[in-house]
């Protein structure tokens, strides 16, 4: 028996006894298949992926319990953790997927640390910090009582490192607040500077134009200057400023070269532009003579 030919009869059978499937458009039918083709091969991916984006069954387990253990998740959605995707298991560790271990040691949770251990729970992330602030005044104060990083920024509530933490209210819970006045209006001045060299270097690179040098120096000044956040030591703020701020003076000195070539452009263009505009209307003037 001929087995093409028994495919073929079977097929044609088919077709006579659903019309409608042989009417439609070829492009449809191969349309179709890339749908389904798609949607087999997606879907998993989809529901591979979906997990990574849920909450740790902490967040789920603790929103569902009495206000005392439900506060530090209502505090810590309004934090910059919440913000930057860091969730309980960043900081306390355990199994942020499996509730009966979301809390064992064995898959290391490190639960609340003591108050004098506080910064070296907060610096395993950030390194840099820590070292700024133990070679503070307050750091130097930790095994006496001195204050901590939540002290200031909050435990679950982590509010980020800005200026705006530098204010009579919280300073004046400590000491005096005048030393960090004189201290944050040194940072005051700046910090403008840096939003306003960022801003301009943003815009040109917009452009096209090539500001990854650029970039790089303004990288490494803001880092010297958040390393001023920690320090209390007035005159050494107030020195570092000074350097920072020439630094940042430099970068302003190559964007004003920008400025220039930039308007130098604009005036070359018009002026071309004004050119191109008088040869026309000169020729139209000679053409209409000879007419």
């Amino acid at each position: 028996m001929n087995v093409e030919k028994v495919f073929a009869t079977e097929a044609q059978r088919l077709r006579d006894k659903r019309p409608g499937i042989s009417s439609v458009p070829l492009c449809l039918r191969g349309l179709t298949s890339v749908l389904l083709f798609a949607l087999v091969v997606l879907l998993p991916l989809l529901a591979f992926a979906a997990p990574e984006n849920a909450e740790p069954v902490c967040i789920e387990c603790h929103s569902k319990l009495p206000e005392k253990y439900s506060q530090p998740v209502t505090l810590w959605r309004g934090s910059i953790h919440a913000e930057n995707g860091i969730f309980c298991n960043g900081c306390h560790g355990g199994d942020p997927k499996d509730a009966a271990n979301a809390m064992s040691p064995a898959r290391g949770f490190l639960g609340v640390p003591k108050e004098d251990a506080i910064p070296a729970f907060c610096g395993r992330c950030h390194v840099g910090v820590l070292k700024d602030y133990l070679n503070s005044a307050h750091g130097r104060k930790l095994a006496h009582g001195g204050p901590t990083c939540v002290t200031c920024h909050g435990s679950h509530q982590v509010v980020k490192a800005s200026l705006e933490l530098i204010n009579e209210k919280s300073c004046s819970r400590c000491h005096s607040y005048e030393r960090a006045k004189v201290i944050r209006a040194a940072m005051q001045e700046t910090e403008a500077l840096i939003v306003a060299i960022e801003s301009r270097i943003s815009g040109y690179k917009m452009t096209g134009t090539d500001t990854a040098k650029l970039e790089q120096e303004l990288f490494a000044v803001r880092n010297r200057f958040h390393t001023l956040f920690h320090n209390v030591n007035v005159e050494l703020v107030k020195q570092e400023s000074a350097g920072i701020q020439a630094d940042l003076k430099k970068i302003k000195v190559v964007l004003d070269r920008f400025d220039d070539s930039r308007q130098r452009r604009a005036i070359a263009g018009a002026v071309a532009v004004s050119v191109m505009l008088l040869i026309a209307l000169l020729l139209h003037l000679l053409r209409k003579t000879f007419d």
